[in-house]
């Protein structure tokens, strides 16, 4: 049922997403300056709260109450955009959209655990995932088709969002039930402290540090989408960029996991890499739709080769006890690294035309490609035949 109430809420957030950027643009006359400055404030503000909701979590072994508390933020927002007048509405309800994923996301994957037998959470876990991507590709395939029913009415087809947001909010609250006694629920309770985080090993703070220099070369999807409107393709279509990628995504995804047990992370990182240089480039020199959309499928290939095997990576570098901090800092960290790309696209792309952007991001992108593969000192070769003998664990 968890996996369910995600996917409504992804379907909801999906479409409302891939015609925000346009609506902001367009209606409300928006620079890409401040777009890029926004995204990255809000994904910035998701990932700070990500530290704080699991924690909080496991300190009053409570998750049910914070995951209402993320959706019902998540749904409370979605009428704010078609009412929205000025883009100071839109960034209020898009800041509180995003800290309502922040805090709904740790409890809601502890919570798998919770109700979940113990043989049967990679079953579980493995359906979340799938239903999250059945939502991201719904979402922008209902809003290419009511833009095409409602003559291209954005403030219509948004108010359409609202339903699957408010559905989710409804099968949590009286589909899923807390169960009264959760594993180690008569543990002692350990509160965190900066000693705590210190015991981190240097492997993990070095997958840290990656995953910064990732998030560095791969600004807001935001751009996607403004970038085809800008070529021209038809403002009703424009979500379908977002459904390629989605597509390309959950389609390697799990092949690409698979490949982490036969070589090298770090050359798989660096692959990923080279595919985001590629889709960048293609988003650069774009002067049609049909190569920006051959730039988003490139793109979801790189999300595919990267983000799973970075996530693994935290897991198998951090300590047991402190996994769940861990990934918390890890988002703390690329949600800052994410905030700077944005708004250096957004800048970038409103002095110097989007090419600009994407060549910027290319560039960075081949930069930290050649270092990972190139850059062996004696020290961190051992660290990184660990991380690769990690990831094959």
């Amino acid at each position: 049922m968890l996996g369910f109430v995600s996917m409504f809420m992804d379907i909801s957030s999906e479409l409302v997403h891939s015609l925000l950027p346009i609506f902001m643009a367009t209606t409300l006359g928006v620079s890409m300056a401040t777009i890029g400055i926004i995204e990255g404030i809000v994904e910035g503000a998701a990932a700070i709260t990500k530290v704080f909701s699991g924690a909080i979590s496991d300190y009053f072994r409570k998750r049910k109450f914070l995951a209402v508390l993320g959706y019902g933020l998540g749904a409370l927002t979605k009428p704010v955009f078609p009412l929205a007048t000025t883009i100071g509405w839109v960034f209020g309800a898009r800041l509180v959209d995003r800290i309502g994923k922040g805090i709904r996301g740790a409890p809601r994957d502890a919570m798998v655990a919770d109700i979940t037998p113990q043989n049967l959470r990679g079953a579980a876990y493995g359906l979340r995932q799938s239903l999250d991507a059945i939502g991201s590709f719904i979402g922008p395939v209902l809003a290419v088709i009511f833009m095409i029913l409602l003559a291209n009415d954005i403030k219509a087809v948004l108010w359409i969002g609202v339903i699957p947001a408010f559905l989710a909010v409804f099968l949590l609250i009286f589909g899923i039930h807390e169960p009264d006694h959760v594993e180690n629920s008569d543990s002692p309770k350990k509160r965190l402290n900066l000693s705590d985080v210190k015991q981190m090993p240097l492997q993990y703070w070095l997958v840290v540090m990656l995953g910064a220099v990732f998030t560095l070369a791969r600004f807001s999807e935001a751009f996607l989408i403004l970038r085809v409107q800008e070529l021209g393709l038809a403002i009703g279509y424009v979500p379908a960029i977002l459904i390629v990628m989605n597509i390309a995504y959950s389609m390697f995804a799990y092949p690409a996991g698979a490949a982490a047990d036969r070589f090298s992370a770090r050359k798989l990182l660096a692959f990923g890499l080279c595919l985001l240089i590629a889709a960048d480039i293609a988003l650069a020199s774009a002067e049609t739709p049909g190569l920006a959309f051959v730039g988003a499928a490139l793109w979801g290939l790189h999300m595919a080769f990267t983000q799973g095997l970075l996530a693994k990576l935290v897991a198998d570098t951090a300590l047991v006890e402190l996994r769940g901090t861990a990934f918390g800092i890890f988002n703390l960290v690329n949600g800052v690294a994410l905030l700077l790309a944005s708004a250096i696209a957004g800048l970038l792309w409103s002095y110097f035309g989007a090419p600009a952007t994407f060549i910027a991001g290319a560039s960075f992108a081949a930069i930290a490609a050649t270092g990972l593969l190139l850059y062996r000192p004696r020290k961190s070769l051992i660290l990184t035949k660990r991380l690769d003998a990690a990831i094959k664990q």
